[in-house]
Protein backbone atom coordinates (compact mmCIF):
# COMPACT_ATOMS: atom_id res chain seq x y z
CA UNK A 1 0.00 0.00 0.00
CA UNK A 2 1.87 3.55 -1.08
CA UNK A 3 -1.07 5.81 -0.87
CA UNK A 4 1.18 7.60 1.24
CA UNK A 5 3.74 8.39 -1.78
CA UNK A 6 3.39 11.72 -3.84
CA UNK A 7 1.18 11.79 -6.59
CA UNK A 8 3.63 11.82 -9.21
CA UNK A 9 5.70 9.25 -7.71
CA UNK A 10 2.40 6.91 -7.32
CA UNK A 11 1.58 7.88 -10.80
CA UNK A 12 5.36 6.56 -11.99
CA UNK A 13 4.70 3.19 -10.03
CA UNK A 14 1.46 2.26 -10.91
CA UNK A 15 2.33 3.27 -14.40
CA UNK A 16 4.96 0.41 -14.17
CA UNK A 17 2.72 -1.69 -13.02
CA UNK A 18 0.43 -1.54 -15.32
CA UNK A 19 3.30 -1.96 -18.00
CA UNK A 20 4.52 -5.00 -16.38
CA UNK A 21 1.32 -6.81 -16.00
CA UNK A 22 0.36 -6.16 -19.69
CA UNK A 23 4.13 -8.27 -19.99
CA UNK A 24 3.60 -11.01 -18.11
CA UNK A 25 0.53 -11.84 -19.42
CA UNK A 26 1.50 -11.16 -22.82
CA UNK A 27 3.95 -14.02 -23.14
CA UNK A 28 0.76 -16.98 -22.48
CA UNK A 29 -1.45 -15.15 -24.54
CA UNK A 30 1.29 -14.33 -27.47
CA UNK A 31 1.60 -18.40 -26.72
CA UNK A 32 -2.42 -18.72 -27.26
CA UNK A 33 -2.05 -16.80 -30.83
CA UNK A 34 0.26 -18.84 -32.13
CA UNK A 35 -2.10 -22.23 -31.60
CA UNK A 36 -5.30 -20.24 -32.79
CA UNK A 37 -4.00 -19.47 -35.83
CA UNK A 38 -2.41 -23.15 -36.08
CA UNK A 39 -6.15 -24.59 -35.20
CA UNK A 40 -9.51 -24.62 -36.65
CA UNK A 41 -13.45 -25.75 -36.08
CA UNK A 42 -13.89 -26.62 -32.17
CA UNK A 43 -9.75 -26.52 -31.05
CA UNK A 44 -10.03 -22.96 -32.15
CA UNK A 45 -13.28 -21.92 -30.27
CA UNK A 46 -11.53 -23.89 -27.13
CA UNK A 47 -8.50 -21.52 -27.48
CA UNK A 48 -10.97 -18.26 -27.65
CA UNK A 49 -12.41 -19.24 -24.68
CA UNK A 50 -8.41 -19.45 -23.00
CA UNK A 51 -7.51 -16.79 -24.13
CA UNK A 52 -10.79 -14.48 -22.83
CA UNK A 53 -9.70 -16.35 -19.36
CA UNK A 54 -6.33 -15.05 -19.52
CA UNK A 55 -7.80 -11.60 -20.80
CA UNK A 56 -9.65 -11.66 -17.45
CA UNK A 57 -6.93 -12.25 -15.39
CA UNK A 58 -4.99 -9.63 -16.76
CA UNK A 59 -7.67 -6.82 -16.05
CA UNK A 60 -8.12 -8.82 -12.79
CA UNK A 61 -4.67 -8.15 -12.05
CA UNK A 62 -4.41 -4.57 -12.78
CA UNK A 63 -7.59 -4.28 -10.33
CA UNK A 64 -5.39 -5.44 -7.46
CA UNK A 65 -2.72 -3.29 -8.36
CA UNK A 66 -5.23 -0.28 -8.36
CA UNK A 67 -6.74 -1.27 -5.02
CA UNK A 68 -3.20 -1.73 -3.36
CA UNK A 69 -1.66 1.54 -5.04
CA UNK A 70 -5.05 4.02 -4.31
CA UNK A 71 -7.34 4.69 -1.92
CA UNK A 72 -10.59 5.37 -4.13
CA UNK A 73 -14.19 4.69 -2.45
CA UNK A 74 -15.89 2.20 -4.99
CA UNK A 75 -19.67 2.27 -4.52
CA UNK A 76 -20.97 -0.48 -6.94
CA UNK A 77 -24.46 -2.21 -7.01
CA UNK A 78 -26.07 -4.35 -9.69
CA UNK A 79 -23.60 -6.96 -10.96
CA UNK A 80 -25.25 -9.63 -8.31
CA UNK A 81 -27.12 -11.89 -10.22
CA UNK A 82 -25.27 -11.65 -13.25
CA UNK A 83 -24.82 -14.96 -15.21
CA UNK A 84 -20.85 -15.83 -15.74
CA UNK A 85 -21.91 -18.35 -19.01
CA UNK A 86 -24.63 -15.31 -20.67
CA UNK A 87 -23.45 -12.73 -23.65
CA UNK A 88 -24.63 -9.34 -22.87
CA UNK A 89 -24.72 -5.70 -24.70
CA UNK A 90 -22.81 -3.44 -22.39
CA UNK A 91 -23.84 -0.16 -22.44
CA UNK A 92 -22.25 2.94 -21.06
CA UNK A 93 -22.06 6.42 -20.89
CA UNK A 94 -18.72 7.64 -21.70
CA UNK A 95 -16.50 10.52 -19.76
CA UNK A 96 -12.64 8.97 -19.79
CA UNK A 97 -10.73 6.79 -20.92
CA UNK A 98 -10.53 5.70 -16.83
CA UNK A 99 -14.09 4.57 -17.87
CA UNK A 100 -12.42 0.92 -19.06
CA UNK A 101 -10.68 0.31 -15.44
CA UNK A 102 -13.96 1.07 -13.97
CA UNK A 103 -15.85 -1.06 -16.03
CA UNK A 104 -12.93 -3.99 -15.21
CA UNK A 105 -13.33 -3.14 -11.70
CA UNK A 106 -17.36 -3.47 -12.05
CA UNK A 107 -17.40 -6.71 -13.62
CA UNK A 108 -14.47 -8.48 -12.62
CA UNK A 109 -14.88 -11.99 -12.31
CA UNK A 110 -18.87 -11.51 -11.91
CA UNK A 111 -19.25 -11.64 -15.62
CA UNK A 112 -17.44 -12.37 -19.01
CA UNK A 113 -14.54 -10.41 -19.94
CA UNK A 114 -15.52 -7.43 -22.21
CA UNK A 115 -15.04 -6.55 -26.20
CA UNK A 116 -15.00 -3.46 -27.84
CA UNK A 117 -15.57 -1.90 -30.94
CA UNK A 118 -12.04 -1.14 -32.76
CA UNK A 119 -10.66 1.45 -35.75
CA UNK A 120 -8.97 -1.20 -37.61
CA UNK A 121 -6.15 1.24 -37.47
CA UNK A 122 -5.24 -0.08 -34.05
CA UNK A 123 -4.90 -3.76 -34.99
CA UNK A 124 -1.31 -2.28 -35.79
CA UNK A 125 -0.54 -1.27 -32.14
CA UNK A 126 2.15 -3.23 -31.32
CA UNK A 127 1.50 -5.71 -28.51
CA UNK A 128 -1.95 -5.16 -27.97
CA UNK A 129 -3.25 -4.93 -32.04
CA UNK A 130 -2.61 -8.55 -32.32
CA UNK A 131 -4.00 -9.54 -28.57
CA UNK A 132 -7.25 -7.80 -30.11
CA UNK A 133 -7.20 -9.47 -32.96
CA UNK A 134 -6.87 -13.08 -31.05
CA UNK A 135 -9.89 -12.44 -28.65
CA UNK A 136 -12.34 -11.52 -31.52
CA UNK A 137 -12.63 -7.97 -30.65
CA UNK A 138 -14.72 -6.22 -33.58
CA UNK A 139 -12.77 -4.25 -36.12
CA UNK A 140 -14.32 -1.40 -37.70
CA UNK A 141 -13.27 0.57 -40.63
CA UNK A 142 -15.52 4.05 -39.27
CA UNK A 143 -15.42 5.60 -43.04
CA UNK A 144 -16.02 9.27 -43.64
CA UNK A 145 -19.34 10.54 -44.93
CA UNK A 146 -17.39 11.90 -48.31
CA UNK A 147 -16.36 8.04 -48.50
CA UNK A 148 -19.73 6.88 -47.96
CA UNK A 149 -20.91 8.67 -50.66
CA UNK A 150 -18.27 7.85 -53.07
CA UNK A 151 -19.10 4.42 -52.61
CA UNK A 152 -22.25 3.50 -50.69
CA UNK A 153 -21.27 -0.32 -50.03
CA UNK A 154 -19.22 1.10 -47.59
CA UNK A 155 -21.79 2.10 -45.32
CA UNK A 156 -22.37 -2.01 -44.66
CA UNK A 157 -19.50 -3.19 -44.22
CA UNK A 158 -18.79 -2.22 -40.53
CA UNK A 159 -22.16 -3.90 -40.08
CA UNK A 160 -20.91 -7.38 -42.13
CA UNK A 161 -17.68 -7.06 -39.83
CA UNK A 162 -19.45 -7.03 -36.83
CA UNK A 163 -21.75 -9.69 -37.68
CA UNK A 164 -18.86 -12.02 -38.79
CA UNK A 165 -17.34 -11.50 -35.25
CA UNK A 166 -20.32 -12.10 -33.14
CA UNK A 167 -21.01 -15.08 -35.43
CA UNK A 168 -17.29 -16.66 -34.06
CA UNK A 169 -18.61 -16.11 -30.38
CA UNK A 170 -20.49 -19.11 -30.72
CA UNK A 171 -22.18 -20.18 -27.49
CA UNK A 172 -19.03 -18.36 -25.64
CA UNK A 173 -19.48 -16.06 -22.69
CA UNK A 174 -19.18 -12.47 -24.08
CA UNK A 175 -19.82 -9.23 -23.09
CA UNK A 176 -19.22 -6.73 -26.12
CA UNK A 177 -19.05 -2.85 -24.86
CA UNK A 178 -20.75 0.24 -26.59
CA UNK A 179 -20.65 3.49 -25.98
CA UNK A 180 -23.53 4.62 -26.99
CA UNK A 181 -22.58 8.24 -27.07
CA UNK A 182 -19.74 7.47 -29.63
CA UNK A 183 -17.36 9.33 -28.13
CA UNK A 184 -15.98 11.34 -24.35
CA UNK A 185 -19.01 13.47 -22.85
CA UNK A 186 -17.32 17.01 -22.54
CA UNK A 187 -19.07 19.93 -21.98
CA UNK A 188 -18.49 21.29 -25.57
CA UNK A 189 -19.77 18.60 -27.45
CA UNK A 190 -23.09 18.60 -25.55
CA UNK A 191 -23.85 22.41 -26.03
CA UNK A 192 -22.41 21.88 -29.69
CA UNK A 193 -24.65 18.85 -30.48
CA UNK A 194 -27.96 20.39 -28.14
CA UNK A 195 -28.33 17.48 -26.33
CA UNK A 196 -31.58 16.93 -24.65
CA UNK A 197 -29.90 15.42 -21.31
CA UNK A 198 -28.08 17.40 -18.85
CA UNK A 199 -25.24 14.44 -18.09
CA UNK A 200 -24.95 12.78 -21.39
CA UNK A 201 -24.72 13.25 -25.15
CA UNK A 202 -27.34 12.05 -27.73
CA UNK A 203 -27.64 8.24 -27.65
CA UNK A 204 -26.82 6.39 -31.38
CA UNK A 205 -29.73 4.35 -31.57
CA UNK A 206 -28.57 3.32 -34.56
CA UNK A 207 -25.25 1.70 -33.56
CA UNK A 208 -27.10 0.35 -30.74
CA UNK A 209 -29.43 -1.83 -32.97
CA UNK A 210 -26.84 -3.00 -35.15
CA UNK A 211 -24.87 -4.47 -32.58
CA UNK A 212 -27.87 -5.99 -30.82
CA UNK A 213 -28.98 -7.77 -34.41
CA UNK A 214 -25.11 -8.80 -34.82
CA UNK A 215 -25.41 -10.47 -31.67
CA UNK A 216 -28.54 -11.92 -31.76
CA UNK A 217 -31.33 -13.69 -29.58
CA UNK A 218 -28.40 -15.39 -27.47
CA UNK A 219 -28.10 -11.95 -25.95
CA UNK A 220 -28.94 -12.30 -21.98
CA UNK A 221 -30.25 -8.79 -22.33
CA UNK A 222 -28.59 -5.11 -22.16
CA UNK A 223 -26.61 -4.03 -19.06
CA UNK A 224 -27.04 -0.37 -19.01
CA UNK A 225 -24.00 0.64 -16.77
CA UNK A 226 -24.21 4.40 -15.51
CA UNK A 227 -20.79 5.87 -14.25
CA UNK A 228 -20.70 9.01 -12.11
CA UNK A 229 -17.48 10.62 -10.70
CA UNK A 230 -18.71 12.97 -7.62
CA UNK A 231 -15.59 14.93 -7.91
CA UNK A 232 -15.42 15.20 -11.79
CA UNK A 233 -13.74 12.93 -14.73
CA UNK A 234 -10.08 12.99 -14.82
CA UNK A 235 -7.28 12.56 -17.01
CA UNK A 236 -5.57 8.39 -17.11
CA UNK A 237 -2.28 9.88 -15.03
CA UNK A 238 -4.41 11.87 -12.46
CA UNK A 239 -6.25 8.60 -12.04
CA UNK A 240 -2.76 6.93 -11.93
CA UNK A 241 -1.37 9.34 -8.88
CA UNK A 242 -4.42 8.77 -6.61
CA UNK A 243 -6.84 11.92 -7.80
CA UNK A 244 -9.58 10.19 -8.38
CA UNK A 245 -11.36 9.51 -5.00
CA UNK A 246 -14.75 8.24 -5.38
CA UNK A 247 -16.55 6.04 -8.47
CA UNK A 248 -19.75 5.62 -8.30
CA UNK A 249 -21.56 2.63 -10.45
CA UNK A 250 -25.02 1.11 -11.09
CA UNK A 251 -25.60 -1.25 -13.65
CA UNK A 252 -29.17 -2.90 -14.27
CA UNK A 253 -30.77 -5.26 -16.69
CA UNK A 254 -32.88 -4.07 -19.84
CA UNK A 255 -35.05 -6.80 -21.53
CA UNK A 256 -34.69 -6.26 -25.48
CA UNK A 257 -38.00 -6.28 -27.18
CA UNK A 258 -38.18 -9.65 -29.48
CA UNK A 259 -38.58 -7.92 -32.77
CA UNK A 260 -36.05 -5.93 -32.03
CA UNK A 261 -33.30 -8.30 -33.53
CA UNK A 262 -35.10 -9.01 -36.89
CA UNK A 263 -36.67 -5.10 -37.91
CA UNK A 264 -35.12 -2.74 -40.28
CA UNK A 265 -33.78 -0.13 -38.88
CA UNK A 266 -32.16 1.30 -42.01
CA UNK A 267 -35.48 1.22 -43.99
CA UNK A 268 -38.40 0.59 -41.75
CA UNK A 269 -39.14 4.32 -40.44
CA UNK A 270 -41.52 3.35 -37.95
CA UNK A 271 -39.79 0.23 -36.72
CA UNK A 272 -36.77 2.98 -36.60
CA UNK A 273 -38.55 5.67 -34.47
CA UNK A 274 -40.19 2.97 -32.05
CA UNK A 275 -36.11 2.16 -31.22
CA UNK A 276 -35.29 5.74 -31.03
CA UNK A 277 -38.45 6.11 -28.39
CA UNK A 278 -37.35 3.03 -26.37
CA UNK A 279 -33.41 4.30 -26.68
CA UNK A 280 -34.36 7.70 -25.54
CA UNK A 281 -37.02 6.57 -22.77
CA UNK A 282 -33.97 4.64 -21.12
CA UNK A 283 -31.37 7.34 -21.84
CA UNK A 284 -33.72 9.29 -20.43
CA UNK A 285 -33.76 7.15 -16.89
CA UNK A 286 -30.32 7.52 -16.67
CA UNK A 287 -29.69 11.25 -17.08
CA UNK A 288 -32.37 11.51 -14.05
CA UNK A 289 -29.89 8.35 -12.05
CA UNK A 290 -27.06 10.37 -12.56
CA UNK A 291 -28.73 13.77 -11.20
CA UNK A 292 -29.65 11.75 -8.35
CA UNK A 293 -26.24 9.77 -7.19
CA UNK A 294 -24.35 12.74 -7.61
CA UNK A 295 -26.99 14.69 -5.08
CA UNK A 296 -26.62 11.61 -2.95
CA UNK A 297 -22.51 11.74 -3.16
CA UNK A 298 -22.35 15.63 -2.03
CA UNK A 299 -24.82 14.99 0.57
CA UNK A 300 -22.49 12.20 1.68
CA UNK A 301 -18.94 14.42 1.29
CA UNK A 302 -17.43 15.30 4.88
CA UNK A 303 -17.96 19.00 5.86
Amino acid sequence: MLRFLPSPVCATIMFLLFVLNLLVWAVPVYVMILIKVLTRGGWRDRVSVIMSNLAQRWARTNVLIGDWMLATQWDIEGVENLDLSGQYLVSANHQTWNDIYVLMKTFGTDAPFFKFFIKKQLMWVPILGPVWWALDFPFMHRHSREAIAANPALATQDIETTRRACERYGDQPVMILNFLEGTRFTRAKHDAQGSPHHNLLRPKAGGLIFALQAMGEKLSSILDVTIVYPEGACGFWQFFGGRMKRVVVRVREIRVPSDFYHGDYAGDEAFRKRVQNWVSEFWSEKDQLIDSLRQQARREMPA
